[in-house]
């Protein structure tokens, strides 16, 4: 397939372009900033993406250029929009309503011209935290002002991909960790060990969905390709490690032991504050091996990364 792609320069977006590349798509990667306006590590995930994927860089989804692109580019047979506004999207006072129009602007001009190409199919990423996805706790309310704006903008792409006669698929994304991943949990986790310290969870009795990101990008390369033509819709919500964060520790705390070579000690705090909904997670179980990937060799590439990372020479004896 001839792939249009958003989103690249992010965690999953990354991983999604390689692999969507690995399976033999032609992909279009189109980036909002210039090749070296980004940095760190999402700059190392736009690099990676040259050889793999035609990029286009200074390109939105929905400005002119995005529409340009789509009209000049001949026939398209899939759009994955993949990009979303995460501006502060942790701060409670994340503005929804300019997220919501980032998201979608011009989305019925751009699947307008998509059809009128022959393109028949759309696909947008999810999230697991949005209002009404994944299986939980508290009514499935939206996790965040961010989680909402995901909602809102699915709704804004239904209502267009119906008009415009396309098949919207709906990629539900739990919890990924991986290579290329901004510091988060897991780093924080392997920074801690190789530093020679206890890793401390103050949210051990979270349920929550965390799911190898190599795993992650091979549903939905695969989902991709098998999403049909014609009007309706289709989704995936995938699950991979269903279990609370205490138990996800001591998961990652046993495969990280003998591959980084350190100890990998934990601290569960007991957990007496909820924020947040108690339990979020995906609704379908992964088949690793229909998908061909093994769960070794994907903690044998992320205990390698996160040694070059985060300092070899600390995890080594």
């Amino acid at each position: 397939m001839k792939i249009l792609f958003t989103g690249g320069s992010s965690f999953t977006g990354y991983w999604f372009v390689a692999e969507l590349a690995r399976a033999g798509h032609e992909v279009v990667s189109v980036f909002r900033r210039g090749e070296h306006d980004y940095d760190g590590v999402r700059r190392a995930r736009v690099a990676g993406q040259d050889g793999i994927s035609r990029r286009v860089f200074n390109c939105a989804f929905g400005d002119a250029r995005f529409l340009e692109l789509i009209e000049s580019g001949g026939r398209w047979d899939l759009l994955c929009h993949h990009a979303a506004d995460v501006t502060n999207y942790k701060s409670p006072d994340f503005d929804v309503a300019a997220a919501l129009a980032n998201n979608t602007r011009a989305a019925g001009a751009v699947l307008g011209a998509l059809a009128a190409g022959d393109c028949k199919k759309v696909l947008l990423t999810g999230s697991v935290f949005e209002q009404g996805e994944g299986c939980g706790s508290e009514d499935l309310r939206a996790f965040s002002p961010y989680g909402l704006s995901k909602g809102l903008t699915a709704e804004v792409f239904r209502y267009h991909a119906a008009t415009a006669g396309m098949r919207l698929g709906k990629f539900v994304i739990p919890n990924p960790f991986g290579p290329f991943e901004e510091p988060r949990f897991t780093a924080y986790l392997v920074k801690t060990w190789l530093g020679g310290g206890t890793a401390v969870v103050k949210t051990p009795a979270y349920v929550r969905d965390n799911i190898h990101v190599t795993l992650l990008a091979r549903a939905y390369a695969r989902f991709a390709a098998d999403l049909p033509d014609g009007a309706g819709s289709s989704r995936l919500s995938p699950s991979g490690y269903p279990e609370s964060q205490g138990a996800f520790t001591l998961r990652f705390a046993k495969e990280m032991r003998p591959r980084l070579r350190v100890p990998c000690e934990v601290e569960l705090v007991t957990q007496t504050e909820f924020l947040e909904p108690r339990v979020r997670i995906g609704k379908d179980l992964l088949d690793a091996a229909s998908l061909e990937w093994s769960e070794t060799e994907a903690w044998d590439r992320l205990a390698a990364y996160y040694l070059e990372t985060h300092g070899p020479a600390r995890g080594r004896t």
